[in-house]
């Protein structure tokens, strides 16, 4: 019964990682090529290292597999903000399908900042 488990957590996770691949490769821009190698691989990379910890068992692998999978949930999500962000900054190119930018009323590209619209209430409430 174990090995039917972790086989299908090893397919699951080399799913996800062909999803995230093919995503990388067909979708049109950085943001939803970003978000695919995000979601899809950081779950890929889960499932593949429950399927390792269940395969050897022993505490100290179990341990550093469930230290990657945190690890990954972690810094995956937070290093794609940043790139994205970086790459909107810099002004790649949204995909032509793009309904609505949220961010282009509140970014500056002379100056390179973004305003959040608190500092306008800030300064009301100053007066």
């Amino acid at each position: 019964m174990i090995e039917l488990l972790k086989g299908a957590l090893l397919l699951g996770g080399t799913a996800f990682m062909l999803v995230a691949a093919l995503g990388v490769l067909r979708l049109p821009d950085l943001l939803t090529r970003m978000h695919a190698t995000t979601k899809a691989a950081t779950l890929g990379i889960a499932l593949i290292m429950l399927a390792v910890a269940l395969h050897f068992g022993e505490g100290a692998v179990v341990a550093r597999a469930l230290g990657v999978v945190i690890f990954v949930m972690l810094t995956a999500p937070v290093a794609a903000h940043a790139i994205g962000r970086a790459g909107y900054f810099v002004g790649t190119r949204l995909w032509d399908g793009t309904v609505k930018d949220e961010l282009r009323p509140h970014y500056d590209p002379l100056t390179h900042r973004l305003h959040s619209g608190l500092e306008d209430d800030g300064d009301r409430d100053a007066r």
